[in-house]
């Protein structure tokens, strides 16, 4: 077999110490230490991985050990192979890998790079340089696996296939890389550092929870709801941290104060039952979310403008550590509670921005359930958020019993008061929303409240007084409005007129006397149509209504049944009172 002459480069991936002329290092061909072994195109990959085992002993003495495995495995095999007769190739040679190798005695051994064809890159070789190891299939895909015909080399190796031809002894794994080593000797290392170890794969992936959330997550959220709760607790608890966050935006923003419902105790007690309900929930993040943009659709029916909260965050934070003793204040409660207010904000500016797009529904509670009839029953509720809303306006109203089916009821209280809103029902049907909430509605069951619809409510004129006529249960916003009189001392006069069936159907007289009373110049009148009168005008509302004065110079509001309405609009127009001094909302 003729040797190849080496063509020498003195640039190239190779080199280095062997990129000198051949004749320099004493090989012409042949190598001292290699002879009767030719470096052709096709040369054998046990071979190569011998002369790759005396390159690193030589350009690098510590790797001399690392390699010794692989140099005895090629040895041992080489001393048993015979070289096969050469076959010929139907195709033309092609340029074979770029072998680097030496030889020599004593460590002082010669090299030289040899190649039948320009130089190559080790990324551009073929696969059988080095001996195999592994799973074959892991190098599927690359050049040489194509249905054709297998070019041969010197030795009869196909060149560039997957797993090279040689001996069939076990190779074992490669073992796995270990960790970075920490510099410098033990006890040096940073505080705090670990040193990193290889990735396990777990046997089964961590599974996230129904709400969405990273389990890794839980913890950051009750670190932070454990700062909240502890800092409430340091300064006086909730109701305390409430009064001083009432004070300091009622001399900040009085004007926020002013669009919420409720007197100020009844605010003081929403704020406390807020900061307890946020407290409770920072590691329900849905629930916490939900909740804040509900809130803020209820701040926005009631007219907050969100500047208006800009204060609120170092208000709340200023009203903890008001209650502190000295030094109890700390980074971390501080940290916790602006960094809670400020997504607080964001989820509430949020739900702000979709009453315009849906309509906003209270949750409340039934916290009374009063049956004053057997087919009538007064039922007080609670909302859960501030509810906005001008007395003589009514709401719809959805039971669970009966969803998707809202049925509208006056609103009976004023919301100058307490937060509590009050229904008056007459089941027209034992099923139904006014059967349900007769006759299977008790203390704690939740029903759902539409935003307040309705344009009755006092007049704006001050000086201008107020002719009220009700039939039945259309009472109700009439006692909202005298309600808001009485709760802000208005001096208009006022007068009542409530026409009823018999004395029965009188369900709510107490109430109304009492806030009659309360009121400075408000009057209610019963009119009993049947029966015995007893203390209280007979005959037909309208007939009391024209005998008890002149009703020109007052606005008149009318509530009661459709035919109720119609006849009490005309009497009252023959009496001289103006149309458009006549209000009534449409009957549905």
């Amino acid at each position: 077999m003729r040797a190849s002459r080496l063509p020498v480069r003195e640039d190239g991936p190779w080199a280095g110490p062997f990129s000198g002329p051949p004749q320099q290092y004493g090989c012409t061909g042949r190598c001292s230490g290699l002879s009767g072994v030719s470096v052709s195109s096709g040369s054998d990959p046990h071979l190569l991985a011998l002369l790759r085992a005396i390159r690193l002993r030589q350009s690098a003495p510590d790797a001399a050990a690392a390699g010794a495995s692989d140099t005895a495995a090629a040895l041992s095999e080489l001393s048993g192979a015979e070289p096969p007769p050469e076959e010929e190739s139907d195709s033309q040679p092609t340029p074979g890998p770029v072998v680097p190798y030496g030889g020599g005695g004593g460590g002082s051994g010669s090299g030289r790079r040899s190649t039948a064809g320009p130089a190559q890159r080790p990324a551009d070789r073929g696969t059988s340089e080095l001996l195999w190891r592994g799973d074959p299939g892991a190098t599927l895909g690359r050049s040489g696996l194509a249905a054709r015909k297998t070019r041969r080399g010197a030795w009869g190796v196909p060149v560039g296939g997957v797993n090279p031809v040689g001996g069939t002894s076990a190779v074992p794994e490669i073992p796995p890389v270990a960790g970075p080593r920490p510099i410098g000797p033990s006890g040096t290392e940073f505080p705090g550092v670990v040193v990193p170890q290889p990735p396990s794969r777990p046997s089964t992936p961590t599974p996230l929870r129904q709400d969405g959330m990273d389990p890794a997550d839980d913890a950051a959220l009750r670190d932070t709801q454990r700062l909240l709760s502890t800092s409430l607790t340091f300064a006086g608890g909730s109701e305390e941290v409430a009064e001083r966050l009432w004070h300091a935006l009622y001399r900040a923003q009085p004007d926020l104060l002013s669009v919420l419902p409720g007197a100020p105790d009844t605010q003081l007690d929403q704020f406390a039952r807020a900061l307890t309900w946020l407290a409770h929930h920072l590691d329900n993040p849905p629930v916490l979310v939900a909740g804040c943009s509900a809130l803020g659709a209820a701040l926005s029916e009631c007219g907050v403008q969100w500047k208006q909260l800009d204060l609120v965050g170092a208000a709340l934070a200023e009203a903890m550590r008001a209650g502190m003793a000295p030094g109890a204040w700390r980074q971390d409660f501080d940290h916790a509670w602006r960094w809670t207010w400020q997504h607080i904000y964001g989820w509430m500016v949020h739900g702000g921005s979709l009453t315009g797009y849906q309509p906003t529904v209270w949750g409340a509670e039934v916290v009374a359930h009063e049956l004053r009839r057997p087919d009538l029953a007064v039922v007080r509720l609670r909302p859960f958020l501030p509810m906005p809303y001008r007395p003589g306006q009514y709401a719809r109203v959805e039971v669970p019993a009966v969803p998707g089916v809202w049925r509208p009821y006056s609103l009976a209280r004023t919301p100058h008061g307490d937060d509590l809103v009050e229904l008056h029902v007459r089941a027209k049907t034992e099923t139904g929303v006014s059967g349900t909430l007769v006759y299977e509605t008790g203390v704690g069951d939740q029903i759902k409240i539409g935003r307040a619809e309705g344009d009755m409510g006092l007049p704006a004129e001050p000086g201008r007084g107020v002719l009220m006529i009700a039939g039945d249960t259309g009472v109700a916003p009439m006692k909202a409005m005298l309600a808001a009189l009485a709760a802000t001392a208005d001096p208009r006069p006022a007068v009542l007129f409530w026409g009823v069936r018999d004395m029965a159907e009188l369900y709510d007289m107490p109430d109304l006397a009492d806030i009659a009373r309360a009121a400075p110049r408000a009057t209610v009148v019963p009119v009993i149509a049947e029966g015995d009168p007893g203390p209280y005008a007979s005959g037909l509302v309208t007939d009391a209504v024209a005998a008890y004065g002149e009703w020109s110079g007052h606005e008149v509001y009318l509530a009661g049944p459709p035919l109720m309405l119609a006849a009490t609009s005309a009497a009252l127009q023959q009496l001289g009172v103006a149309p458009e001094r006549i209000h009534h909302d449409t009957p549905e």
